[in-house]
C-alpha cells in the first residue's frame, strides 16, 4: 500500500511539473509586467521571440515595450530583408492615430533616401489610414510574410495589410534600421533577450 501511494505521489508530482513546464512555454518573456509569447505564427512560418526591450520617453517615462520575433534560422543581419518577422508593441500611454501617422512618416524618411520614400508614399498613406487610437495596455503588431505583405493588427485583430518587401523593410527600419527611433531599444531587440 505504501509503495502504491508513493508511486501515485510521484506520478502526480511529474504531472504537475509537466503542466507547469507547458504553461510556462506560452510565456517566453515578461518585461515591465507585459508578457510576450515564446512563439507566434506568421503565415506558414513559426517565429520565435528574439528580443524584448523598453522604450523610455525623456529618460524617465516608460513609453512602451516591444518584442521582436524572427524565424528560427533567421539572423539579425536578415531582419530588414525579405524574411518573415513580427514586431509587437504594448503601450503604457494613450496615443492618437494621427501621432502614429506622423511618427511613421518621420521614421521612414530617416531611414530611406528621398526617391525611395516617394516610391513608398502611397503605401505609407495606406498604413497611416489604418492606425487607430490606442489606450494603455493596447498592443499593435506588425507582421511581415513574404508574398503577402505587412499586416497591422491591434490586440490580435487584423486591421489591414500593405504589400511589398520594400515597404516592410522601410517600416521595420523605424525601430531596427540605421537611424532607429531609439538606438538602445533597437540594440536590445536585435541582441536578443
Amino acid at each position: 500500500m505504501l509503495i502504491a501511494a508513493r508511486d501515485a505521489l510521484r506520478r502526480t508530482t511529474a504531472l504537475v511539473a509537466a503542466t507547469l513546464v507547458l504553461a510556462g512555454g506560452s510565456q517566453a518573456a515578461e518585461i515591465e509586467g507585459v508578457e510576450f509569447a515564446e512563439r507566434v505564427r506568421a503565415g506558414d512560418t513559426e517565429l520565435v521571440l528574439h528580443g524584448t526591450g523598453l522604450l523610455r520617453y525623456r529618460v524617465v517615462f516608460k513609453g512602451y515595450v516591444a518584442g521582436l520575433y524572427l524565424g528560427e534560422e533567421s539572423t539579425t543581419d536578415a531582419v530588414l530583408s525579405s524574411a518573415p518577422r513580427r514586431l509587437e508593441i504594448s503601450y503604457f500611454w494613450a496615443i492618437d492615430a494621427e501621432d502614429f501617422a506622423e511618427a511613421t512618416i518621420e521614421g521612414i524618411s530617416r531611414n530611406v533616401d528621398d526617391a525611395t520614400f516617394e516610391s513608398l508614399r502611397d503605401r505609407i498613406d495606406q498604413i497611416n489610414a489604418l492606425y487607430e487610437d490606442v489606450e494603455p495596455g493596447d498592443r499593435y503588431a506588425l507582421t511581415y510574410v513574404p508574398g503577402r505583405g505587412t499586416e497591422l493588427s491591434k490586440n490580435d485583430l487584423p486591421i489591414g495589410r500593405i504589400r511589398g518587401s520594400d515597404f516592410a523593410a522601410a517600416l521595420f527600419a523605424i525601430w531596427l534600421g540605421e537611424e532607429p527611433l531609439d538606438r538602445g531599444l533597437r540594440d536590445t531587440l536585435l541582441d536578443g533577450r
